[in-house]
């Protein structure tokens, strides 16, 4: 199943959902392993270490240092991996609005993990940028 290429149609399409609970990043020295009761929602390798995305209190409980408080917005709509300047157009419209994003894309949908309090902010300007698109 091939996601959706058009800019514009991602753009005017897109349905921003806030998910539950406070997510968080973390890291990992390289080489050390994943706790078991931990359930990431992203691992990433580097040279450096580990990242690990999981929800705060999953984190706290594998005794992890908390680096970045964040809430995890979905972008409902299934945009191809090869998709030319959708995350720019909306990394663009939030830090416009002084918004850091930490963007992340999956097979079906882009997640954007933007700070805690901010992010009902962020789902009301990524909403008014999909009606811009439409209309």
């Amino acid at each position: 199943m091939a996601g959706e290429t058009d800019l514009k149609k991602l753009l005017a399409t897109m349905t921003p959902e806030l998910r539950p609970g406070i997510h968080v990043f973390a890291t990992l020295p390289r080489d050390a392993p994943v706790s078991v009761s931990l359930e990431p929602v992203m691992l990433f390798r580097e040279r450096e270490g580990t990242t690990v995305i999981a929800l705060e209190e999953e984190a706290e409980a594998a005794d992890l240092e908390i680096v970045f408080r964040c809430r995890m917005v979905t972008l409902n709509i299934h945009s191809s991996l090869e998709a030319v300047g959708f995350l720019a157009a909306i990394t663009t419209r939030l830090a416009a609005a002084g918004m850091g994003v930490n963007p992340v894309s999956a097979f079906y949908h882009d997640h954007l993990f933007v700070p805690a309090d901010r992010a009902e902010e962020a789902v009301a300007i990524l909403t008014k940028l999909a009606e811009e698109n439409r209309g």
